[in-house]
């Protein structure tokens, strides 16, 4: 190899790209997220509890937790794939709303959700353009 070659590659090797410390970083985020949702989980199932007139026991809160954890996760992953199925980076409701596709009940509640948001959006002034003469003209065979 080429000292001058050996001698950049030595120098990237030092200086690194950042992906380590990006690396460290995300998974710290990851981590205070995860943390975070768990909290969330623990102090709804034991105030509901509570409000049945229930005392819910450690371990079968922290069940709860992480598989409320875990579904979310699962959840993120699908919906991130769909949008990439559809060669799109961005969520979009749609996307939330294949997910649920094996519970109806669930679609449904969504899908009225989603028609509720719509209503609530202020208008963009965003016009759709006019169909083209060429496309009012196809015929479906």
């Amino acid at each position: 190899m080429d000292p001058d070659v050996e001698t950049l590659a030595d120098d990237d090797a030092l200086v690194g790209d950042g992906g380590e410390a990006d690396r460290f970083e995300a998974e710290a985020e990851a981590e205070l997220l995860r943390d975070r949702f768990r909290l969330a989980v623990i102090n709804i199932a034991t105030s509901e509890g509570k409000k049945a007139g229930m005392e819910v026991s450690g371990p079968v809160v922290a069940c709860i937790a992480d598989l409320a954890f875990k579904s979310a996760e699962q959840l993120a992953k699908d919906v991130e794939l769909f949008a990439q199925h559809a060669s799109r980076k961005s969520i979009r409701m749609d996307d939330v709303i294949l997910t649920a596709h094996r519970n109806e009940h669930l679609m449904g509640q969504l899908r009225t959700f989603s028609q509720n948001l719509k209503g609530k959006e202020p208008c963009t002034g965003k016009k759709r353009k006019k169909s083209s003469k060429k496309d009012n003209n196809m015929t479906v065979i």
